[in-house]
Protein backbone atom coordinates (compact mmCIF):
# COMPACT_ATOMS: atom_id res chain seq x y z
CA UNK A 1 0.00 0.00 0.00
CA UNK A 2 1.02 3.77 -0.22
CA UNK A 3 1.97 5.13 3.24
CA UNK A 4 -0.30 6.95 4.76
CA UNK A 5 0.14 9.87 7.17
CA UNK A 6 -1.05 9.10 11.01
CA UNK A 7 -1.78 13.48 11.39
CA UNK A 8 -2.80 13.37 15.08
CA UNK A 9 -3.79 10.52 17.46
CA UNK A 10 -4.67 10.12 21.16
CA UNK A 11 -5.20 7.35 23.91
CA UNK A 12 -7.08 7.08 26.55
CA UNK A 13 -7.09 3.62 29.06
CA UNK A 14 -6.52 2.76 32.56
CA UNK A 15 -2.76 3.65 32.65
CA UNK A 16 -3.81 7.42 31.57
CA UNK A 17 -5.51 9.99 29.66
CA UNK A 18 -3.68 11.12 26.80
CA UNK A 19 0.02 10.64 25.15
CA UNK A 20 1.99 12.26 28.17
CA UNK A 21 0.22 10.14 30.71
CA UNK A 22 0.22 7.15 28.68
CA UNK A 23 4.32 7.35 27.54
CA UNK A 24 5.04 7.99 31.55
CA UNK A 25 3.13 4.95 32.14
CA UNK A 26 4.83 3.00 29.47
CA UNK A 27 8.66 4.10 30.42
CA UNK A 28 7.92 3.66 34.16
CA UNK A 29 6.62 -0.42 33.31
CA UNK A 30 3.22 0.94 35.72
CA UNK A 31 0.20 -0.86 35.56
CA UNK A 32 -3.28 0.69 35.74
CA UNK A 33 -5.54 -2.74 36.62
CA UNK A 34 -6.90 -2.90 39.67
CA UNK A 35 -9.10 -5.37 41.55
CA UNK A 36 -12.67 -5.28 40.28
CA UNK A 37 -14.92 -2.99 41.90
CA UNK A 38 -17.46 -1.90 38.57
CA UNK A 39 -20.71 -1.36 39.06
CA UNK A 40 -22.43 -4.79 40.59
CA UNK A 41 -19.61 -7.53 39.70
CA UNK A 42 -18.61 -9.60 42.52
CA UNK A 43 -15.86 -11.46 40.21
CA UNK A 44 -12.47 -12.25 41.75
CA UNK A 45 -10.68 -10.68 38.88
CA UNK A 46 -8.59 -7.29 38.33
CA UNK A 47 -9.92 -5.12 35.37
CA UNK A 48 -8.77 -1.39 33.24
CA UNK A 49 -11.38 0.74 34.83
CA UNK A 50 -11.08 4.49 33.65
CA UNK A 51 -11.40 7.30 35.62
CA UNK A 52 -14.24 9.83 35.17
CA UNK A 53 -15.89 8.66 32.24
CA UNK A 54 -19.27 8.91 34.26
CA UNK A 55 -18.46 12.34 34.65
CA UNK A 56 -18.43 13.48 31.04
CA UNK A 57 -21.69 15.03 30.05
CA UNK A 58 -22.84 14.68 26.22
CA UNK A 59 -23.53 18.02 24.17
CA UNK A 60 -27.72 18.29 24.69
CA UNK A 61 -27.63 18.21 21.17
CA UNK A 62 -26.48 14.44 20.96
CA UNK A 63 -28.47 13.53 24.76
CA UNK A 64 -29.93 10.76 22.53
CA UNK A 65 -26.29 9.06 22.38
CA UNK A 66 -25.63 8.73 26.71
CA UNK A 67 -24.22 6.01 27.41
CA UNK A 68 -20.50 4.73 28.91
CA UNK A 69 -19.27 3.95 25.46
CA UNK A 70 -19.89 7.38 23.95
CA UNK A 71 -18.96 9.23 27.53
CA UNK A 72 -15.48 7.57 27.36
CA UNK A 73 -15.40 8.35 23.54
CA UNK A 74 -16.28 11.71 23.97
CA UNK A 75 -13.74 11.77 26.70
CA UNK A 76 -11.13 10.12 24.20
CA UNK A 77 -11.43 12.74 21.43
CA UNK A 78 -11.12 15.55 23.65
CA UNK A 79 -7.90 14.45 24.78
CA UNK A 80 -4.73 16.03 23.22
CA UNK A 81 -5.97 18.67 20.90
CA UNK A 82 -7.21 15.94 18.60
CA UNK A 83 -10.79 17.09 18.32
CA UNK A 84 -9.15 20.34 17.30
CA UNK A 85 -7.32 18.67 14.70
CA UNK A 86 -10.49 16.39 13.03
CA UNK A 87 -12.42 19.75 13.03
CA UNK A 88 -9.57 21.67 11.07
CA UNK A 89 -9.19 18.58 8.30
CA UNK A 90 -13.09 18.61 8.06
CA UNK A 91 -12.67 22.44 6.68
CA UNK A 92 -10.03 21.68 4.67
CA UNK A 93 -11.28 18.18 3.13
CA UNK A 94 -15.05 19.31 3.34
CA UNK A 95 -16.76 17.31 5.24
CA UNK A 96 -18.53 14.91 3.17
CA UNK A 97 -14.51 13.85 2.42
CA UNK A 98 -13.20 12.50 6.04
CA UNK A 99 -14.53 9.07 6.86
CA UNK A 100 -15.42 7.70 10.64
CA UNK A 101 -14.29 4.33 10.51
CA UNK A 102 -14.24 2.78 14.48
CA UNK A 103 -13.96 -0.65 16.24
CA UNK A 104 -16.53 -1.57 19.63
CA UNK A 105 -17.10 -4.81 20.94
CA UNK A 106 -19.52 -4.02 23.88
CA UNK A 107 -20.36 -1.14 22.29
CA UNK A 108 -23.22 0.48 24.66
CA UNK A 109 -24.45 -3.20 26.24
CA UNK A 110 -23.66 -1.36 29.63
CA UNK A 111 -27.02 0.92 29.06
CA UNK A 112 -29.04 -2.16 27.91
CA UNK A 113 -28.20 -3.69 31.39
CA UNK A 114 -29.13 -0.28 33.06
CA UNK A 115 -32.62 -0.35 31.43
CA UNK A 116 -33.44 -4.13 31.96
CA UNK A 117 -33.13 -3.24 35.64
CA UNK A 118 -36.08 -0.90 34.99
CA UNK A 119 -38.26 -3.20 33.15
CA UNK A 120 -42.03 -2.34 33.96
CA UNK A 121 -43.03 -5.39 36.62
CA UNK A 122 -45.96 -6.64 34.92
CA UNK A 123 -45.36 -7.00 31.06
CA UNK A 124 -41.61 -6.46 31.02
CA UNK A 125 -41.02 -3.90 28.63
CA UNK A 126 -38.33 -1.72 28.63
CA UNK A 127 -38.13 2.14 29.63
CA UNK A 128 -39.43 4.75 27.09
CA UNK A 129 -36.11 6.48 27.38
CA UNK A 130 -33.93 3.41 27.00
CA UNK A 131 -33.20 4.23 22.88
CA UNK A 132 -31.38 0.74 21.14
CA UNK A 133 -29.72 1.92 17.88
CA UNK A 134 -28.54 5.84 20.22
CA UNK A 135 -26.65 3.27 22.72
CA UNK A 136 -26.59 -0.31 22.67
CA UNK A 137 -26.41 -0.45 18.81
CA UNK A 138 -22.55 -1.04 17.80
CA UNK A 139 -23.01 1.62 14.77
CA UNK A 140 -24.16 3.88 17.65
CA UNK A 141 -20.15 4.46 17.97
CA UNK A 142 -19.55 5.52 14.79
CA UNK A 143 -22.87 7.84 14.67
CA UNK A 144 -22.10 9.76 17.64
CA UNK A 145 -18.65 10.44 16.57
CA UNK A 146 -19.66 11.69 12.96
CA UNK A 147 -22.38 13.45 14.74
CA UNK A 148 -20.22 15.12 17.25
CA UNK A 149 -17.98 16.65 14.57
CA UNK A 150 -21.21 16.71 12.06
CA UNK A 151 -19.57 14.96 9.76
CA UNK A 152 -21.25 13.95 6.13
CA UNK A 153 -18.63 10.99 4.80
CA UNK A 154 -18.72 7.50 5.03
CA UNK A 155 -18.97 5.76 8.50
CA UNK A 156 -18.94 2.75 9.71
CA UNK A 157 -18.59 0.44 13.36
CA UNK A 158 -16.60 -2.54 12.73
CA UNK A 159 -17.39 -5.11 15.40
CA UNK A 160 -15.33 -8.28 15.19
CA UNK A 161 -14.10 -8.82 18.78
CA UNK A 162 -10.77 -7.87 19.66
CA UNK A 163 -9.14 -7.08 16.55
CA UNK A 164 -12.14 -4.63 15.81
CA UNK A 165 -9.95 -1.11 15.69
CA UNK A 166 -7.20 -2.69 14.17
CA UNK A 167 -9.38 -3.58 10.93
CA UNK A 168 -10.61 -0.01 11.34
CA UNK A 169 -7.52 1.19 10.17
CA UNK A 170 -7.58 -1.39 7.26
CA UNK A 171 -10.83 -0.11 6.16
CA UNK A 172 -10.07 3.40 5.92
CA UNK A 173 -6.82 2.95 4.25
CA UNK A 174 -8.89 0.93 1.63
CA UNK A 175 -11.47 4.21 1.31
CA UNK A 176 -8.54 6.59 0.72
CA UNK A 177 -6.98 4.19 -1.98
CA UNK A 178 -10.04 4.01 -4.03
CA UNK A 179 -10.77 7.80 -3.63
CA UNK A 180 -14.16 8.12 -1.64
CA UNK A 181 -12.52 10.35 0.86
CA UNK A 182 -9.53 12.02 1.82
CA UNK A 183 -9.07 11.34 5.60
CA UNK A 184 -10.31 9.34 8.07
CA UNK A 185 -10.81 9.12 12.06
CA UNK A 186 -9.71 5.73 12.84
CA UNK A 187 -10.00 4.03 16.53
CA UNK A 188 -11.83 2.28 18.45
CA UNK A 189 -13.90 2.54 22.01
CA UNK A 190 -15.03 -0.36 24.36
CA UNK A 191 -16.28 0.34 27.67
CA UNK A 192 -16.77 -1.87 30.54
CA UNK A 193 -20.24 -4.14 31.21
CA UNK A 194 -21.25 -6.96 33.57
CA UNK A 195 -21.80 -8.70 30.26
CA UNK A 196 -18.50 -8.87 29.38
CA UNK A 197 -16.87 -8.97 33.18
CA UNK A 198 -19.09 -12.74 33.47
CA UNK A 199 -18.95 -13.70 29.83
CA UNK A 200 -15.86 -13.75 30.20
CA UNK A 201 -15.45 -15.12 33.84
CA UNK A 202 -18.12 -17.84 32.54
CA UNK A 203 -15.55 -19.46 30.18
CA UNK A 204 -12.84 -19.25 32.62
CA UNK A 205 -10.27 -17.05 31.30
CA UNK A 206 -10.41 -13.64 33.64
CA UNK A 207 -7.57 -14.43 36.29
CA UNK A 208 -7.68 -13.45 39.85
CA UNK A 209 -4.77 -12.00 39.55
CA UNK A 210 -3.31 -8.96 37.22
CA UNK A 211 -3.05 -10.46 33.77
CA UNK A 212 0.61 -11.73 33.30
CA UNK A 213 1.21 -12.25 28.97
CA UNK A 214 3.38 -14.68 27.80
CA UNK A 215 4.39 -15.86 31.64
CA UNK A 216 5.05 -19.36 32.46
CA UNK A 217 1.64 -18.77 34.79
CA UNK A 218 -0.50 -17.03 33.14
CA UNK A 219 -4.18 -17.91 33.61
CA UNK A 220 -6.18 -15.29 32.31
CA UNK A 221 -7.38 -11.78 31.24
CA UNK A 222 -7.58 -8.81 32.88
CA UNK A 223 -10.92 -6.94 31.12
CA UNK A 224 -10.65 -3.49 30.34
CA UNK A 225 -12.16 -0.37 28.60
CA UNK A 226 -10.42 2.01 26.72
CA UNK A 227 -10.54 5.29 23.82
CA UNK A 228 -7.95 5.56 20.86
CA UNK A 229 -8.28 7.89 17.59
CA UNK A 230 -5.89 8.59 15.06
CA UNK A 231 -6.28 10.94 12.31
CA UNK A 232 -5.13 9.23 8.49
CA UNK A 233 -4.73 11.24 5.81
CA UNK A 234 -2.84 10.82 2.25
CA UNK A 235 1.44 11.47 2.63
CA UNK A 236 2.03 15.23 1.22
CA UNK A 237 4.78 15.36 -1.00
CA UNK A 238 6.44 17.95 1.53
CA UNK A 239 6.44 15.17 4.66
CA UNK A 240 8.55 16.06 7.73
CA UNK A 241 10.91 13.52 8.54
CA UNK A 242 10.13 11.65 11.97
CA UNK A 243 6.83 11.90 10.43
CA UNK A 244 4.06 8.77 11.77
CA UNK A 245 3.36 5.97 8.80
CA UNK A 246 0.70 3.52 8.36
CA UNK A 247 3.02 1.33 6.47
CA UNK A 248 0.63 -1.41 5.74
CA UNK A 249 -2.18 -3.89 6.89
CA UNK A 250 -2.75 -7.95 6.61
CA UNK A 251 -6.33 -9.46 7.68
CA UNK A 252 -7.11 -12.82 8.12
CA UNK A 253 -9.78 -15.24 9.14
CA UNK A 254 -8.91 -19.03 9.71
CA UNK A 255 -12.82 -19.71 11.50
CA UNK A 256 -10.70 -22.85 13.76
CA UNK A 257 -13.06 -22.35 16.53
CA UNK A 258 -15.51 -19.74 17.74
CA UNK A 259 -13.52 -18.75 21.20
CA UNK A 260 -10.04 -20.16 20.06
CA UNK A 261 -7.24 -19.33 18.21
CA UNK A 262 -5.48 -21.91 15.41
CA UNK A 263 -3.30 -24.26 18.16
CA UNK A 264 -0.17 -23.44 15.48
CA UNK A 265 -1.25 -19.51 15.14
CA UNK A 266 -1.77 -20.10 11.48
CA UNK A 267 -4.30 -17.11 11.08
CA UNK A 268 -2.06 -14.60 13.41
CA UNK A 269 0.68 -15.82 10.51
CA UNK A 270 -1.01 -15.21 7.57
CA UNK A 271 -2.22 -11.40 8.92
CA UNK A 272 1.50 -10.50 9.72
CA UNK A 273 2.38 -11.96 6.79
CA UNK A 274 0.01 -10.35 4.76
CA UNK A 275 0.67 -7.00 6.77
CA UNK A 276 4.28 -7.30 5.63
CA UNK A 277 3.73 -7.66 2.20
CA UNK A 278 1.31 -4.80 2.05
CA UNK A 279 4.33 -2.72 3.75
CA UNK A 280 6.65 -4.22 1.48
CA UNK A 281 9.23 -5.41 4.57
CA UNK A 282 10.54 -8.19 5.55
CA UNK A 283 10.61 -9.90 9.26
CA UNK A 284 14.15 -8.42 9.77
CA UNK A 285 12.83 -4.77 9.19
CA UNK A 286 10.81 -4.96 12.22
CA UNK A 287 11.95 -3.34 15.21
CA UNK A 288 9.69 -4.21 17.75
CA UNK A 289 6.43 -6.59 18.16
CA UNK A 290 3.80 -5.32 20.09
CA UNK A 291 2.03 -8.98 21.07
CA UNK A 292 -1.99 -9.56 21.01
CA UNK A 293 -0.94 -11.17 24.11
CA UNK A 294 -4.15 -11.84 26.28
CA UNK A 295 -2.20 -13.78 29.03
CA UNK A 296 -4.42 -17.15 28.72
CA UNK A 297 -2.52 -20.34 27.86
CA UNK A 298 -3.61 -21.22 24.46
CA UNK A 299 -3.68 -17.33 22.65
CA UNK A 300 -0.45 -16.45 23.99
CA UNK A 301 0.85 -19.93 22.37
CA UNK A 302 -0.63 -19.96 19.24
CA UNK A 303 1.03 -16.36 18.36
CA UNK A 304 4.10 -17.18 19.69
CA UNK A 305 4.46 -19.93 17.68
CA UNK A 306 3.65 -17.68 14.67
CA UNK A 307 5.91 -15.31 15.73
CA UNK A 308 8.91 -17.21 16.32
CA UNK A 309 8.61 -18.74 13.15
CA UNK A 310 8.73 -15.59 11.07
CA UNK A 311 10.55 -13.59 13.41
CA UNK A 312 12.70 -16.04 15.37
CA UNK A 313 14.69 -14.29 18.15
CA UNK A 314 15.85 -11.34 16.85
CA UNK A 315 13.08 -9.03 17.48
CA UNK A 316 12.05 -7.51 20.37
CA UNK A 317 8.70 -7.91 21.60
CA UNK A 318 6.16 -7.36 24.61
CA UNK A 319 2.35 -7.27 25.14
CA UNK A 320 1.37 -4.03 27.42
CA UNK A 321 -1.87 -5.61 28.22
CA UNK A 322 -0.34 -6.14 31.77
CA UNK A 323 -0.77 -2.26 31.53
CA UNK A 324 -3.76 -1.61 29.90
CA UNK A 325 -5.36 -4.50 30.65
CA UNK A 326 -7.45 -6.04 27.59
CA UNK A 327 -9.65 -3.29 25.62
CA UNK A 328 -11.29 -5.38 24.04
CA UNK A 329 -12.80 -3.79 20.68
CA UNK A 330 -10.63 -0.54 21.20
CA UNK A 331 -7.13 -3.02 21.88
CA UNK A 332 -5.86 -2.84 18.15
CA UNK A 333 -6.21 0.72 18.17
CA UNK A 334 -5.09 1.11 21.27
CA UNK A 335 -1.71 -1.17 20.66
CA UNK A 336 -1.44 0.51 17.63
CA UNK A 337 -0.79 4.05 18.99
CA UNK A 338 1.67 2.00 21.75
CA UNK A 339 3.17 1.20 18.75
CA UNK A 340 3.43 4.96 17.59
CA UNK A 341 4.77 6.53 21.34
CA UNK A 342 7.28 3.71 20.94
CA UNK A 343 8.65 4.49 17.36
CA UNK A 344 8.30 8.41 18.14
CA UNK A 345 9.70 8.13 21.54
CA UNK A 346 12.80 5.45 20.96
CA UNK A 347 11.14 3.49 23.45
CA UNK A 348 11.05 -0.95 23.66
CA UNK A 349 7.43 -1.11 25.77
CA UNK A 350 7.92 -4.46 28.59
CA UNK A 351 5.20 -6.45 30.08
CA UNK A 352 3.89 -4.89 33.88
CA UNK A 353 3.25 -7.92 35.83
CA UNK A 354 5.05 -10.77 33.78
CA UNK A 355 7.86 -11.78 36.00
CA UNK A 356 9.19 -14.83 33.72
CA UNK A 357 8.48 -15.51 29.83
CA UNK A 358 7.59 -18.86 28.88
CA UNK A 359 10.91 -20.51 27.95
CA UNK A 360 8.79 -22.83 25.60
CA UNK A 361 7.75 -19.90 23.12
CA UNK A 362 11.51 -19.13 21.82
CA UNK A 363 10.81 -15.22 20.93
CA UNK A 364 12.91 -12.15 21.95
CA UNK A 365 9.60 -11.28 25.35
CA UNK A 366 11.02 -7.69 27.13
CA UNK A 367 9.71 -7.49 30.65
CA UNK A 368 11.14 -4.35 31.27
CA UNK A 369 10.92 -1.35 29.79
CA UNK A 370 13.98 -0.08 27.42
CA UNK A 371 15.43 3.05 25.32
CA UNK A 372 15.87 1.90 21.85
CA UNK A 373 15.62 3.11 17.88
CA UNK A 374 12.50 1.72 16.81
CA UNK A 375 12.03 2.74 13.00
CA UNK A 376 9.61 0.20 11.91
CA UNK A 377 6.97 -1.75 14.64
CA UNK A 378 4.17 -4.40 14.43
CA UNK A 379 1.08 -4.75 16.08
CA UNK A 380 -0.87 -7.56 16.13
CA UNK A 381 -4.87 -7.91 17.10
CA UNK A 382 -6.18 -11.29 17.20
CA UNK A 383 -10.08 -11.76 17.79
CA UNK A 384 -12.61 -14.39 18.72
CA UNK A 385 -14.04 -16.75 15.95
CA UNK A 386 -10.22 -16.00 13.99
CA UNK A 387 -10.70 -12.41 13.12
CA UNK A 388 -6.50 -11.44 12.76
CA UNK A 389 -5.41 -8.56 12.10
CA UNK A 390 -1.65 -7.26 11.71
CA UNK A 391 -0.76 -3.11 10.88
CA UNK A 392 2.90 -1.76 10.26
CA UNK A 393 4.23 1.69 11.58
CA UNK A 394 7.26 3.67 10.52
CA UNK A 395 8.76 7.03 10.83
CA UNK A 396 9.86 8.58 7.66
CA UNK A 397 12.95 9.35 6.95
Amino acid sequence: MIPLLVSAYTLTTCLGRGLSATLAGLRAGSSGLAPCAFETAVIDTWIGEVAAVDDQTLPATLARYDCRNNRLAQLGLETDGLAERVRAAAARYGRHRLGVFLGTSTGGILQAELAYRRRDPHGGALPDDFIYRNTHNPFSLAEFVSDFFDLEGPAMTVSTACSSSAKAFAAAARQLACGSIDAALVGGVDSLCLTTLYGFASLELTSSQPCRPYDTARNGISVAEGAAFALLERLPKNARPGSLLLLGYGESSDAYHMSSPHPQGLGARMAIEAALRSAGLRPLDIDYINLHGTATPSNDAAEGKAVAALFGERTPCSSTKGATGHTLGAAGAVEALICALALTHELLPGSPHTRTADPAIPIDYRLTPSAARVQRALSNSFGFGGSNCSLVFGISA
